[in-house]
């Protein structure tokens, strides 16, 4: 789509050359959702890519992923052998319902930063216990947990003009088992529920997504049993957490959290015993 309010694009080299944020500027990096509806509001662009961030840095401390890192650069990453929990990486990504066209352009940081339910990089880096690195304009950069990030439909905790810089992936995480569930109402449509459970020395972290306007995250010290999950479940969960829409009524997302955190807990503690 042709943007026609834009009247300037800016490329800086360093973010700190947008020192002052106004009304009409957006950041860019893919622009998958930018181009693909009117802005009328916005008439500058400021390209991200020109600041030429590496998309993806591993170390022994994890993974840590530019906001500029492109879902096909995701997908693409040779993680280390221990890292048991990359797979995830491509399965999240499947979760959107997007083109090759669209891999190779959409952005780590843009589909999070969209804060749908269904963003399921959402799901990723909340599921393998990211943490988020904020740089706001004129302040000094701040981390937030990837689960605290999303705070409602297409809402999260971002001031004007503040920039998702980075997503970290701690070693630890990604070392752990996992188990996914996903269902749709159509097969390559929008995400209905996302359910991701991980892992570690016994101990056990579930993840729900896409049913709910923001992310949820139990933890369990040791796997739990059906009735205390369920139990979890209802205590953490409240039922206006779940939404309607055309991809499912409450009930039925509130239905497949229980029916899915139940499998992972079952697939996970089969592997335990192994």
């Amino acid at each position: 789509m042709n943007l026609n309010t834009i009247t300037a694009i800016k490329r800086p080299t360093s973010a700190d050359e947008i020192g002052e944020w106004r009304d009409g500027y957006a950041w860019i990096a893919g622009g998958t959702w930018l181009f693909s509806t009117p802005q009328v509001r916005t008439d500058t662009l400021i390209d991200l890519q020109s600041l030429g961030w590496p998309a993806l840095q591993a170390s022994d401390d994890g993974l840590e992923i530019a906001a500029t890192c492109t879902l096909a650069e995701l997908t693409r990453f040779n993680a280390p052998q221990e890292w048991k929990a990359a797979p995830l990486f491509k399965m999240c990504c499947e979760s959107l319902l997007a083109s090759f066209k669209v891999w190779n352009a959409a952005t780590v940081g843009g589909n999070i930063c969209m804060s749908l339910p269904a963003g399921s990089l959402i799901s990723l880096t909340a599921s393998l216990e990211g943490v988020y690195t904020l740089w706001p304009r004129g302040a000094e950069p701040r981390k937030v947990p990837a689960v605290a990030f999303v705070t409602g439909n297409n809402k999260n905790v971002l001031r004007p003009g503040e920039l998702l810089r980075s997503i970290h992936l701690p070693a630890k995480a990604l070392s752990k088992r996992f188990a996914f569930r996903r269902a749709s109402l159509t097969h390559l449509g929008r995400s209905a529920i996302i359910v991701i459970g991980t892992v570690g020395a016994g101990d056990l972290v579930l993840t729900v997504t896409a049913a709910t306007e923001r992310p949820f995250q139990i933890h369990f010290e040791r796997l739990p049993d059906e009735y205390t999950l369920r139990k979890a479940l209802n205590a953490v969960i409240p039922d206006a957490a779940y939404f309607n829409d055309v991809h499912g009524s409450a009930s039925y997302k509130r239905h497949l959290t229980y029916y899915f955190a139940e499998q992972v807990r079952a697939e996970l503690l089969q592997g335990a015993q192994q």
